[in-house]
């Protein structure tokens, strides 16, 4: 499976930005990831530019350009940090 994130890590004051939730969620629930860091954080006016570019792939897999996204090995796409944590507890590693 794979975490889209801005690159935000799970600990420290960033612990409650969305992307680290999402990683939090999924390391409670014992899983194993890669993440895949995009650009263009919108708080960023310096990203804005790029914005389009850096988060194509996000785009076409998940019809939005916010992260995070988890990506399944089955290929199945949650979007949204909520519904990634929602479904790490509900489905926790074997």
């Amino acid at each position: 499976m794979k975490l889209y994130t801005c690159g935000t890590g799970t600990s420290g004051p960033a612990a409650m930005h969305p992307c680290a939730r999402a990683g939090k969620a999924l390391d409670e629930a014992g899983y194993k990831y890669d993440i895949e860091k995009v650009g263009g954080y919108r708080l960023m006016p310096w990203t804005w530019k790029n914005r389009a570019r850096d988060r194509k792939v996000i785009k076409e897999l998940s019809g939005t350009n916010e992260v995070p996204i988890l990506i399944l090995d089955n290929g199945e796409v949650i979007s949204d940090s909520g519904s990634i944590a929602k479904w790490a507890k509900e489905n926790p590693a074997p």
